[in-house]
């Protein structure tokens, strides 16, 4: 993790403050996973979600993004309104620690140059790599294998809006389709567990993070204000 936040610095140490304006901030909310055990709800943050958001606006449209986000992912089939998965009755709990870079878009003119209040829906995109525990299940309870990690693919849906001369708040939930089908336990890789597997093994996992951003903005008036 040290070295995942020694990166983020490099990156915010970078980009030079007085060629754009930057954001500096947290992220803090929830999170819950959907796949193969528990309920099937795709918004549900049940468990705690932190982490830290680092913005490059580009322009008042579109800013590059960058973030660290820590989320604890649980379930169990106790909750699930599917009668197959109640009888069975797994549970598993496991944690996300996601590094994610990509482009952040404002549907409406975002310039943190121009005085007053101003709000915009975004969507935010790119790539994700995430560390996450690799699980089986047995006896109905997890037990952790190996550690592992995969790719993931952040699809963000949020609003924000500039509160303050230095700050901006932002609501969003962002699903991520992830590149692995073991969260949950449901499918390891551990050939020793084979006999252990259920569920669809046609279909990845995905995890969920629903917050509210918080950041701090800093930097010279950037190219595309005018004088």
């Amino acid at each position: 993790m040290k070295r995942i936040l020694f990166v983020l610095l490099l990156i915010v140490m970078s980009v030079k403050a007085n060629a754009q304006i930057n954001e500096l901030g947290v992220f803090a909310g929830g999170a819950n996973y959907i796949g193969d055990v528990g309920p099937t709800d795709y918004v549900a943050p049940d468990d705690l979600a932190l982490g830290i958001v680092y913005k490059w606006n580009r322009s008042p449209r579109h800013a590059w993004r960058a973030s660290f986000t820590y989320g604890r992912i649980s379930s169990n089939d106790a909750d699930s309104e599917i009668p197959g998965r109640k009888q069975r009755g797994f549970e598993f709990e496991n944690t996300v620690k996601e590094l994610s870079l990509g482009l952040e878009f404002n549907f409406f003119d975002f310039n943190l140059h121009e005085e007053g209040f101003k709000i915009t829906p975004y969507v935010y995109g790119g790539l994700s790599y995430f560390w996450y525990d690799e699980l089986y299940i047995i006896n109905g309870k997890d037990e952790t294998d190996e550690n592992g990690s995969a790719l993931a693919i952040p699809m963000t849906v949020g609003i924000k809006a500039h509160i303050a001369k230095n700050f901006v708040l932002g609501v969003e939930a962002g699903a991520r389709y992830t590149f692995t089908d073991n969260l949950d336990g449901s499918n390891p890789d551990n050939e020793n567990y084979a006999n252990l597997r259920f569920g669809n093994l046609e279909s990845n996992d995905w995890y969920v993070f629903t917050g509210v951003t918080l950041t701090y903005t800093f930097g010279i008036k950037p190219c595309y204000c005018s004088e």
